[in-house]
């Protein structure tokens, strides 16, 4: 079982990445924002998992452990396949997930590609019990809240970036963004990493 990469990034592009590993390039499926943070020649950590199918060995990989866990709390669901599960996680962060389901809000899940409302329903049915959304609270890093927020931020730590030097940067970011760009992971991803600056980004490949 393959459960970690951590290598230099050799592509990037869409909702894939190909991570070089002792010589050894991984193809890893992830989501659009992890996607577009990665950047070519440079240093990337990304939990993943392993899926086995018949004719295909295919690895998908998320920027944080939560992501990863409930990605694979999905998988267990009944129609739920990988890029199902997959498109889940490129829309909510673990954090909606959680509240989703314990809310027993299936409206959530039918909102994403794939997912029809017999299978949205089975989701919150299925993981109820399973997943519990973390209440905010005081932390010594900046709060940054919200599902595009949470998703820039998880996508700047697997890249290396402190947890806090990415927190105060989507911040900033989202106090001056618009409204159109605070809505949509991409942009803010971009924007952020526009303000965290490629030198600063460089010093931490390896």
């Amino acid at each position: 079982m393959i459960s970690s990469l951590r290598g230099r990034v050799l592509t990037a592009a869409g909702s894939s990445v190909v991570i070089e590993v002792g010589g050894v390039g991984f193809h890893v499926n992830t989501t659009p924002a992890f996607a577009l943070a990665c950047r070519e020649g440079h240093e990337a950590s990304v939990h993943t998992s392993l899926v086995v199918r018949e004719d295909a060995l295919t690895l998908f990989g998320f920027a944080s452990r939560d992501e990863l866990d409930v990605f694979e709390l999905l998988l267990g669901v009944t129609g739920v396949g990988p890029k199902s599960a997959l498109g889940v996680l490129s829309a909510l962060s673990p954090d909606q997930v959680a509240a989703a389901v314990q809310g027993d809000d299936d409206a959530v899940f039918r909102k994403v590609s794939g997912i029809g409302p017999k299978t949205a329903k089975l989701i919150t049915l299925s993981l109820a019990g399973k997943l519990v959304a973390r209440p905010s609270g005081p932390t010594a890093a900046p709060v940054v809240t919200g599902g595009v927020a949470e998703s820039v931020l998880a996508a700047l730590t697997g890249l290396g970036w402190s947890e806090r030097v990415a927190a105060e940067a989507v911040d900033e970011t989202m106090a001056v963004a618009s409204e159109t760009e605070a809505g949509s992971v991409p942009s803010v991803l971009r924007l952020t990493l526009a303000r965290l600056g490629p030198a600063q980004h460089a010093g931490r490949a390896r």
